[in-house]
């Protein structure tokens, strides 16, 4: 090894005069390795932020204006800048400015009258001018002249142009997030919660499709308070109105049509809009501030009206059982005076003798045991909806077979149930066959078709459909706590 330069040994042993280093010595020796790791090797990591410094004042006395803070980048030779950005700009929000008070853009460029400019002794009264390209610019037209300057840059927190939300910031037109900042794409998912997905809040989703027995009003569903992103979608001659829950109509009301438009109602505004294609929609952001009630003024069938809306999680019962003590009202029209259609001919009488179900024998087969506990964990634990119901009707068709079911209570449901439902099977010989007029613990499976013409709720084949009994319903309680999560 060769003779070391005059203080490297220094540098690299300590005398020990005293038994150990002296203290400005293990610096030096300290910021030799340091200096030594970042010039003669490779590049580290990035460098570190300080901590965020405080919010500065309003850019803005009055109306909407900005704030900033700012932070900076410690790094050492050899390091890689620190990632991100060095200044955050929040949207601050202060009380309408008076009336009559001069904008902020206006302002600024007041600030050129009677000063010279372009080169010459001429003055000039200047205002705003908003046709240039970069609204950002603080481009100002001379008064009584067909001619404008850009004097530079606008001053932080003017707005892009009149009237607009948006606000500049070193010289980029920029909009705020939902969390107030401003270039932020930070946006509030379907339950208000900014950032969000969508994890906070159920998806109340249906299709009405009852027909109507005639000319009027029906009811379709209760939007409850508290509902975001209402959308109701038809295509139809019919119309959908709109009740407040102090009973007026918000539009399409009292057999008068409206015209499209925003409506307000219910702390929210509703987009209504109906296009030449006899398409119909109604929208609205919410929250809801009160219970709306929608129906549907029918002029021809009714092919099907889809809503859906978002509630968080705690409105959910009490909207359900809302719906249930109104659902029977939810299926019947209106009382109201309709003009009286023309007879139809009487039908000629039927050549055969009406069925009676006593007297003909049950032409289907007897269906296999389906009793167990397993069974019922199976289908409980793999079913869209169970609930207790009553039947109250039978239609049988030739591959099929419908309920009619008032239900009396739900275990569990993917999505709301009214107070009357119809429950399908598909087969002429359901199994297990549901009586007229007897309870029973139900379990169905949501049925959508790929057109979306249909929503069914569906007895699968040898399922779940047992009798009502106390005995019964305890064990539905206990299967509902040993579904795997």
């Amino acid at each position: 090894m060769g003779k070391p330069r005059p203080g490297e040994a220094e540098w690299l042993a300590p005398h020990h005069h005293s038994g150990r280093a002296h203290p400005s010595r293990s610096f030096l020796f300290l910021l030799w390795t340091l200096l030594n790791c970042s010039v003669g090797g490779s590049a580290q990591g990035p460098g570190e932020w300080t901590p965020w410094g405080s919010w500065t004042r309003c850019s803005s006395s009055c109306g909407r204006g900005l704030s900033v803070r700012s932070r900076h980048c410690i790094w050492l030779p050899g390091e890689e800048l620190c990632s991100g950005d060095s200044h955050e700009y929040r949207l601050c929000q202060l009380p309408d400015c008076p009336p009559g008070a001069m904008p902020f853009r206006d302002l600024q460029c007041a600030l050129y009258n009677g000063r010279p400019v372009l080169g010459t002794q001429k003055t000039y009264q200047w205002v705003p001018f908003y046709g240039a390209p970069n609204q950002c610019d603080l481009n100002c037209l001379a008064e009584g002249h067909a001619f404008y300057h850009s004097f530079g840059r606008v001053l932080d927190g003017t707005p892009c142009s009149r009237g607009a939300r948006a606000l500049c910031v070193a010289g980029r037109c920029l909009s705020a997030g939902c969390d107030g900042l401003l270039g932020s794409d930070a946006r509030e998912d379907h339950c208000g919660r900014c950032g969000g997905t969508n994890d906070s809040c159920l998806l109340v989703q249906r299709v009405f499709r009852d027909a109507g027995a005639f000319a009027g009003y029906w009811n379709v569903t209760l939007i409850p308070e508290g509902a975001r992103h209402v959308r109701v979608a038809h295509r139809s001659r019919n119309h959908l109105a709109l009740m407040g829950g102090d009973g007026r109509y918000v539009l399409n009301g009292n057999w008068a049509v409206s015209p499209p438009g925003t409506y307000e109602a219910a702390g929210t505004r509703v987009v209504y809009t109906r296009a030449a294609g006899q398409e119909e929609t109604l929208r609205a952001a919410g929250p809801t501030s009160q219970d709306l009630l929608l129906q549907v003024l029918l002029q021809e069938p009714n092919p099907g009206i889809e809503f859906e809306f978002w509630l968080p999680p705690e409105l959910y019962g009490p909207f359900q059982a809302q719906a249930q003590a109104l659902g029977w009202s939810l299926r019947q029209p209106q009382p109201r005076e309709v003009e009286r259609q023309p007879p139809e001919p009487p039908a000629a009488p039927a050549a055969n003798p009406p069925w009676i179900p006593h007297s003909t024998p049950d032409p289907c087969h007897p269906c296999s045991d389906t009793r167990g506990r397993a069974h019922r964990l199976l289908h409980y634990c793999g079913s869209d909806f169970v609930f207790r119901a009553r039947v109250l009707g039978r239609l049988r068709q030739a591959r099929e077979t419908r309920y009619e079911v008032r239900v009396q209570l739900i275990y569990k449901n993917l999505s709301p149930l009214r107070a009357l439902e119809y429950v399908w099977a598909l087969s002429h010989c359901p199994c297990p066959p549901l009586d007229l007029h007897h309870e029973y613990l139900l379990a169905a499976q949501r049925l959508i078709s790929p057109d979306g013409t249909q929503d069914r709720l569906l007895l699968p084949h040898a399922g779940y459909a047992r009798p009502w009994t106390p005995a019964e319903d305890s064990r539905v309680r206990l299967a509902a706590r040993q579904c795997p999560v």
